[in-house]
């Protein structure tokens, strides 16, 4: 077995003999929030630290009987709330293109897995963005399904109005393999254009995201632009108080002393927000997903940066914009993925993402497959071989 010097697996399981199936051969990690049998099932929390999961999620029990191996659970932000996975109960996983530097989160652990090839592929969740932004950031590529398209049983929920279980892998096949298994995979065609923010939403970005999208536009051609009714920012911000909202009462009982002090303090937001400042978040929501799906409906997928940033170093504090555009999927219910759009001049990371219709799911997947053609961004990690002790290879 390969070690792990990233940090991204916090427990492995013994990995016990496949079923045949469509997925015969391929090892998977799991984000620590979602239940397998037998091993810990914590959410990165020490609240749940000697929780074990009396059986499969949902989601395992379909990979396993499509012949998929569980290898073991991942690290992953505490409560799945956050975007730099530098966990105080079972500490910091780095980013295989770059040590000391964050993968993203809340699902770093899944990204810093598959980037590192410690897996064939991983499980993580998407509540604001937590998938894509791993995937990001490591130089792999992610699914967020629908909103509904995914059973939400064996999850611990982060918000359930936004969480999706989804695929992280290293190439898009792979990644839609693992999509038809677990999730809702419609084959509707959505129209055939594409649709973008004008001056994307007034979000500052990396000079390396913008040359990355730059050149994703212009592999699709013609590109229709669009204005939200509210800033990013705005949208965002409302889609945190919703999840610490719900935190705050999933959490009311439990010991202080079992919650981090970083994790009180966010969820303390939600119970702070004034009625009427959240019945006016409520409004920003409903009005930036009904313009998100109107739009998407009309022109064709949404394409955007999926972070503003490319990874950070963890001893730094996170960028609050890092889920300016990976927000709207999970604000709206929608399909995204995100792919490798290229690297910065110091090597690290940048992607775009393509964000569809439910029942379009097949269509998202052939938009991207095309603009990956295109792109040709992925590699490995270039340092990765100083990166694993001697002798190991990825």
């Amino acid at each position: 077995m390969t070690l792990d010097p990233f940090n991204a697996f916090v427990e492995h399981a013994l990995g016990a003999p496949a079923a045949p199936g469509p997925l015969a051969g391929i090892t998977i990690g799991v984000k620590a929030n979602i239940a397998v049998k037998g091993l810990h099932w914590t959410a990165g929390m020490a609240l749940f630290r000697d929780r074990i999961a009396s059986h499969d999620s949902e989601v395992v029990a379909k990979l396993r009987a499509a012949g998929a191996t569980i290898t073991g659970m991942l690290n992953m932000e505490e409560a799945a709330l956050g975007a730099k996975t530098d966990n105080p109960w079972f500490g910091a996983t780095h980013n295989p293109h770059r040590m000391g530097c964050t993968p993203g989160g809340s699902s770093g652990g899944s990204g810093a897995a598959v980037a590192a090839g410690l897996c064939d592929a991983a499980l993580g969740t998407d509540t604001m963005g937590s998938i894509r932004i791993p995937a990001a950031y490591c130089g792999v590529y992610g699914f967020k399904p629908a909103q509904g398209s995914v059973s939400q049983h064996g999850l611990e929920l982060a918000e359930p109005d936004f969480d999706a279980i989804g695929p992280l892998a290293r190439s898009l096949d792979l990644l839609e393999r693992l999509a038809r298994v677990m999730s809702a995979f419609g084959e509707n065609p959505a129209p055939s254009g594409m649709v973008t923010l004008t001056d994307l939403g007034g979000v500052e970005c990396d000079a390396a995201v913008l040359r990355g999208f730059i050149c994703a536009r212009a592999a699709n051609g013609a590109v229709s632009e669009i204005a939200l009714p509210h800033a990013l920012s705005r949208v965002r911000f409302a889609g945190f108080i919703k999840t610490v909202r719900f935190m705050a009462d999933h959490f009311a009982d439990a010991d202080p002393a079992l919650l981090s002090d970083h994790l009180r303090k966010l969820i303390a937001y939600g119970p702070r927000r004034s009625e009427a400042d959240w019945a006016d978040d409520q409004r920003v929501l409903a009005e930036t997903a009904d313009a998100l799906r109107h739009a998407i409906a009309a022109h064709g997928p949404l394409l955007l940066p999926t972070a503003p940033q490319t990874a950070f170093p963890h001893s730094t504090s996170a960028p609050a914009s890092q889920a300016d555009f990976t927000c709207l999927a999970n604000v709206a219910g929608l399909p995204a993925i995100s792919l490798p759009a290229g690297f910065s001049d110091d090597g690290l990371p940048v992607a775009v993402q393509l964000i569809g219709l439910p029942g379009q799911e097949a269509d998202l997947f052939a938009r991207a497959r095309t603009l990956d053609a295109a792109l040709a961004a992925y590699r490995p990690p270039a340092n990765l071989a100083a990166n694993l002790p001697e002798g190991e290879t990825p």
